[in-house]
């Protein structure tokens, strides 16, 4: 997280859009921005998706349904969110939220590109206990558990 200087823009209101998933900020400067929650999410600046250093990042996947559960305020420099897959870790500074709707375009093709690269998904793991489609349980592999 980088440190707040006297050229951070603060936020002037931050709004949490529960039924799209968007966390809308905007700063004195009069930039505003949409940043979804799973944006949020998998640029986490916490040391659990971005490891201690260059080459520690750690790609998220199955965020595409993650909420927002609360968010916290720390200080009078950034915000906490805690989402509803567990993590809670990170710290939102205003420059890190200004930076994010800044460069969200560019970051979120990186992301997609990224996760396809890797043959990951975006999309929810299926609730275990309950079949795939056509999967072992489903009655259609012949097994009767």
């Amino acid at each position: 997280m980088a440190g707040l200087t006297k050229d951070t823009p603060l936020p002037t209101a931050i709004t949490l859009h529960q039924k799209s998933r968007v966390l809308e900020i905007a700063f004195a400067d009069g930039r505003s921005f949409q940043l979804p929650y799973e944006y949020l999410r998998v640029y986490s600046p916490s040391a659990e998706v971005r490891g201690h250093g260059p080459g520690q990042e750690k790609l998220q996947a199955n965020k595409r349904e993650v909420g927002i559960e609360r968010v916290e305020p720390v200080g009078s420099y950034a915000l906490k969110p805690v989402f509803s897959d567990g993590h809670d870790s990170g710290l939102y500074s205003w420059d890190y939220l200004y930076e994010l709707g800044t460069n969200q375009e560019a970051w979120w093709a990186d992301y997609l590109a990224k996760l396809d690269a890797a043959g990951l998904s975006r999309d929810p793991l299926p609730q275990s206990g309950a079949p795939a489609a056509g999967g072992c349980g489903s009655g259609s592999c012949g097994c009767k558990s």
